[in-house]
């Protein structure tokens, strides 16, 4: 997947410093005690049929009527882990501060309960906080999921960082670009999908570093006088 970077059009040192901070976290060997996790989420429309399609058929295509039923909205937690070719997809209803401390504990507790800590990379959208723990545990468990992360956020306009972005873009070609009315077919489909991806342990790729940074995207880093 060719990706298409949204940067900043002048010199922003916060944006320089919070890049190579991830290009960073990137370059780290595999370590089980300190995997690295990329969450990121989406959303996906619920769409239900009101006359029953046409499958395709030798020498006809797959027929649809243009009216549809909307079924509300669901949304899509990916928690990828790149470098041993794992993701986990949470479907909820919403994106709330509880919706993504429900992700974060599932990480800690259910999936790396024997790591010393889970490196995460995310954006700084404003749920994405060890602030939100609080509002959906009790103080003590709160602060005893917290420290078992080590958070690195990607910068404003840099969400191309996130390799979890890049892992919803193939589910939504794979799996998602399509009609899914309601929210069971859809955990259904991406469970299915999930299954699949991880059978086949598909990985990422990640080649670009703070050195190619630093001669690519020069004209974002501040001149020094």
């Amino acid at each position: 997947m060719k990706k298409q970077w949204c940067i900043p059009p002048k010199a922003n040192a916060e944006f320089v410093w919070k890049m190579e901070d991830v290009l960073d976290v990137y370059k780290r060997p595999y370590d089980p005690a300190f995997p690295l996790v990329c969450l990121d989420e989406a959303s996906k429309q619920l769409v239900g049929e009101t006359r029953m399609p046409v499958p395709a058929a030798p020498g006809q295509e797959a027929r649809y009527d243009c009216e549809y039923v909307r079924n509300g909205v669901a949304n899509l937690f990916m928690m990828f882990e790149p470098l041993a070719g794992w993701r986990r997809v949470r479907v909820t209803e919403r994106r709330t501060k509880k919706d993504w401390a429900a992700c974060v504990r599932e990480l800690a507790d259910e999936i790396y309960p024997h790591a010393e800590r889970v490196v995460l990379v995310m954006d700084n959208l404003n749920t994405h906080t060890p602030a939100s723990l609080y509002e959906a545990f009790e103080p003590a468990e709160a602060k005893r999921i917290a420290d078992r992360l080590e958070i690195h956020y990607t910068p404003k306009h840099g969400s191309w960082l996130d390799m979890a972005e890049i892992e919803l873009g193939i589910l939504s070609r794979q799996c998602l670009a399509r009609r899914i009315g309601e929210r069971e077919q859809l955990i259904r489909e991406v469970a299915a999908w999930e299954t699949d991806r991880n059978t086949a342990r598909a990985k990422a790729n990640w080649q670009f570093t703070a050195d190619d940074a630093r001669i690519k995207l020069r004209k974002l880093y501040p001149s020094i006088e």
